[in-house]
């Protein structure tokens, strides 16, 4: 095929032609583009729309709540020792806090072992039970014993005792247990620790024998204790005839002068001497001397009776004992401890006290065998556990032959005095505890201690305008309503509490703020220029039209349902309409509502919910509940679910070895193997008290159940039986135990049956309502739809009314809503604008291909045109050679 360029031939422009022909076929495609760039805008222009009101949600939705209308500062005047958060029931005030002691947790250690992975023990099963309560009428300390004999008469020298490293002065005047436990008491502030000093007693046998006192061989005889002569006798006396049992008993009982002698003295008598057990007692722990003088010839007299009297001396000492402040190991030091009766070294245990389990925290137990006898599997199995106790492995760093670096620690997972440990072992089928893990385990502060407390459990202490309170967090709360102090270390400071007008403020301008956001940018969307002809790219869209007025007619609208407040309105607080359709606040008129009406404020903000009935409280509502005023009826209160037993629980019930029940708590249906545990229970034998206290403990220590929120309390009955009952209410509340092994749940609840929990029923306004548990939810369809109440008390029937309220914030947080999310409005008028885009591309592309089509015509027929031209061109200019050739040869 040979090579054609179009117009070559003929001088006709086809190219040119052809350009100018498709420009003009090409003009709708100019249409196409303005429609899709008109779309496009409007996209753009919802898509700021959208941000717009997403920023305006984002501050209405602060704004929705209570707390930004109705916040309090707290001002401590010294916040290194506490600081105070408040709630909306608190009032101003100024209170004075002094903060004695800070709470803690209790923590225990074992002796040193060698290796942490050694087997420890036999290997024989052992259960190993945990409970925590707390630890009365003892102190923690040190026992001391006699004071040595020469400390009598030579007194203590000085650098002989030290207490947490701090030299207690001594000297040769500190002969008694009375002037010791002085010169350890002036250390107090340095040592953190105390002494007492026992009464120092005379021996009870002194006087199993008093022979009569016989001078007729011309003696004398005297006896006095404490300095004070109680019995003289001169010379020439027969026995029997002056000093006598009976005359001594006589001296010393009653109003005489001999008796009141010994109480200035301080000294008391007890027994007699007719009787042989004669003692006197210093209670304050100075020395008792008890001397017989005797001159010449004298018998008869202490343990004599008839023998030959040349005198006799004898001192009674008390003793002392060490009491630490705050339960913390005591160091007992100095070159000579002994002569005080103490012994060098770290030591402290409780001394006489007695253990109370708490019943409202958690009790559990391990079990060790011959696969975990050892630090580290003990120290696994505590952790697994999850009842409140954590364990690791401390090691002190000591090395070398012998060395016994690690120590097994246990710490109490909360803090507080309830928190303290109290650690018991039981054997299995019959056979005793494994010795070795009873020596490193053991522990009962009423008892046995076989592990050393490092610290002690103790409260948070502290007054509140002078009132003495305890928590046992850092936390402090209910001293004053609607305030938690939170102590941060032992100091006095006072804390101010005051409506905080500049955060209310704060969230009005806010609000005014967002909403004048919100409607420039509206504005701007849907403007007009009449000057520049310009207008914004929504201008006329019923969609910006319809958000626009309905944010204004919600402003504008008075609000309904609140009660006991006159603030309906937000003019009433000094916000309203400018003439450019912004708002603006008069700060002067806000001000004067903050102070008059501070707790009202947020009625025109937030969703408020108030009931005539306190036990009737709002829970939450959604954005289908109406305001107003509604009836509440209740016709069934929510129950617990219960297992109660029907008969009195004896004096003692003892719970055998290998005790296990199967215990299912608040279970679903169809049933969910979480809510079933086994527990085990600690052989051993109980009061009722003791039972009930084993009981709840031991279920709430299942970690699936705490874990799960569900948790039970148990009660002792008027008639003495026992009731556990789950803390949860309505149908899914429920409590079944079956026993396992060893002793059965009959032995202690009879045939007592369990009793399902029943949920809350009744009506919101009369409208149908559906209860779970204690809340009762308003049936959907109604103006009551959503709106959730918590029922309290012990009343059906009427239980007043209730009052609901949607804020300003709140209703344009729901309308906001109505128009932003994937299902909103915007999204709508979006997806439809993108379809259209869609759609008006789609149709440029076919009038695009149409294009080529007629482009192709066109060059093929202007093609042919300028072939038959330049056909014709050439024909013409033949002719005309031809005819010049005949015009020349003619």
């Amino acid at each position: 095929m040979g090579i054609s360029s179009p117009g070559i031939g003929s001088g006709l422009n086809v190219n040119d032609i052809v350009s100018k022909l498709m420009a003009v076929e090409s003009a709708p495609l100019t249409d196409f583009d303005k429609k899709t760039a008109s779309f496009q805008g409007q996209i753009s222009a919802f898509g700021t729309m959208s941000s717009a009101l997403g920023n305006f949600q984002s501050t209405l939705t602060s704004l929705s709540s209570l707390a930004s209308f109705q916040a309090l500062t707290t001002t401590p005047a010294d916040p290194s020792v506490v600081t105070a958060t408040t709630t909306s029931a608190a009032l101003a005030g100024n209170y004075r806090i002094n903060v004695t002691q800070l709470a803690q947790a209790q923590t225990l250690a074992s002796g040193g072992y060698k290796s942490s992975t050694a087997t420890i023990g036999t290997g024989a099963k052992t259960t190993i039970s945990f409970a925590l309560g707390t630890v009365s009428n003892g102190e923690f300390g040190i026992a001391g014993t006699a004071l040595a004999n020469n400390m009598r008469t030579s007194g203590l020298s000085a650098g002989s005792v030290s207490i947490n490293g701090t030299a207690i002065v001594t000297n040769n005047s500190t002969r008694s247990a009375r002037a010791l436990a002085d010169a350890i008491n002036d250390k107090t502030t340095t040592t953190g620790v105390s002494a007492k000093a026992t009464a120092a007693t005379t021996d009870k046998t002194l006087f199993s024998t008093f022979g009569n006192i016989d001078t007729s061989g011309g003696g004398t005889y005297s006896l006095s204790v404490g300095g004070v002569d109680i019995a003289i006798q001169g010379a020439n006396v027969a026995g029997g005839a002056g000093v006598t049992a009976a005359s001594l008993d006589a001296a010393l009982s009653g109003d005489t002068a001999i008796s009141r002698a010994l109480a200035d003295a301080n000294i008391t008598v007890t027994g007699t001497a007719a009787g042989g057990d004669l003692q006197f007692s210093n209670a304050d722990g100075s020395n008792v001397a008890l001397t017989e003088s005797v001159t010449g010839s004298v018998l008869g007299g202490i343990g004599n009776s008839g023998s030959a009297n040349i005198g006799s001396s004898t001192t009674a000492v008390g003793t002392i004992t060490l009491v630490s402040a705050d339960g913390s190991p005591i160091t007992v030091g100095g070159s000579n401890p002994a002569a005080a009766g103490l012994t060098a070294g770290v030591g402290g245990t409780y001394l006489d006290a007695d253990f109370a389990a708490d019943s409202t925290r958690t009790a559990g137990n391990i079990v060790i065998d011959s696969t975990n006898n050892s630090l580290q599997g003990i120290m696994d199995a505590i952790n697994k556990g999850n009842f409140g106790v954590t364990a690791s492995i401390v090691s002190d760093g000591s090395t070398g032959t012998g060395a016994t670096p690690n120590h097994l620690v246990l710490t109490s997972s909360a803090t507080g005095a309830s928190s303290t440990m109290k650690i018991s072992l039981a054997g299995s089928g019959g056979d005793p505890a494994d010795p070795a893990l009873v020596s490193l385990l053991g522990y009962d502060p009423g008892g046995t201690q076989n592990l050393s407390q490092k610290a002690a459990a103790a409260d948070t202490l502290a007054t509140v305008n002078g009132i003495a309170v305890t928590s046992s967090g850092t936390g402090i709360s209910g001293a004053v309503t609607g305030v938690t102090f939170n102590a941060l270390k032992v100091g006095s400071t006072s804390v101010s509490v005051a409506k905080d007008s500049s955060t209310l403020t704060n969230s009005v301008n806010s609000f005014v703020k967002a909403y004048n956001d919100l409607n420039t940018q509206l504005s701007a969307l849907g403007s007009y220029d009449a000057d520049t002809k310009a207008s914004g790219p929504l201008l006329g869209d019923s969609t910006l039209r319809n958000l626009q007025s309905s944010v204004r007619a919600t402003l504008s609208s008075a609000i309904s349902g609140l009660q006991s407040t006159s603030l309906t309105n937000l003019s009433q607080i000094g916000v309203s309409f400018q003439k450019d359709g912004s708002l603006a606040v008069d700060n002067a008129k806000l001000q004067k509502a903050i102070t008059s009406n501070f707790n009202d404020i947020a009625g025109l903000f937030a969703a408020v919910g108030r009931g005539t009935d306190p036990d009737v409280t709002f829970s939450t509502s959604s954005s289908k509940t109406q305001a107003g005023n509604y009836a509440i009826n209740i016709t069934q209160l929510a129950t617990q679910g219960t297992l109660q037993g029907n008969k009195p629980l004896p004096a003692e019930t003892t719970i055998d070895q290998d005790t296990t029940w199967t215990v299912t708590l608040n279970d679903t249906k169809p049933a969910t193997l979480a809510n079933t545990a086994t527990i085990t229970l600690p052989a051993g034998t109980y009061n009722p008290s003791q039972l009930a206290t084993l009981l709840q403990s031991s279920i709430n220590g299942v970690s699936a159940f705490s874990n799960a929120g569900a948790s039970v309390t148990a009660t002792l009955g008027d008639d003495g039986s026992l009731k556990l009952q789950s803390a949860a209410y309505g149908s899914a509340s429920n409590l079944k135990i079956a026993g396992a092994t060893g002793s059965d749940p009959s032995a202690i609840f009879g045939t007592g049956a369990s009793v399902d929990g029943v949920d809350v029923a009744g009506t919101i306004g009369g409208y149908s309502a559906t209860g779970k548990g204690q809340v009762l939810t308003g049936a959907p369809g109604a103006p009551v739809d959503g709106l959730k109440l918590t029922v309290k008390g012990d009343t059906t029937g009427s239980r007043g009314t209730f009052g609901f309220s949607q804020g300003y914030a709140y209703m344009l947080n729901t309308l906001s809503a109505g128009y932003l999310g994937g299902s909103g409005t915007i999204a709508s008028r979006t997806k439809g604008l993108n379809a259209s885009v869609t759609d008006i591309a789609t149709q440029r592309a076919s009038f695009a291909d149409r294009l080529t089509d007629i482009e192709k015509r066109y060059r093929a027929q202007y093609t042919a045109l300028d072939t038959a031209v330049a056909s014709m061109n050439s024909t013409q200019q033949f002719l005309t050679q031809q005819l010049a050739q005949l015009a020349a040869n003619s």
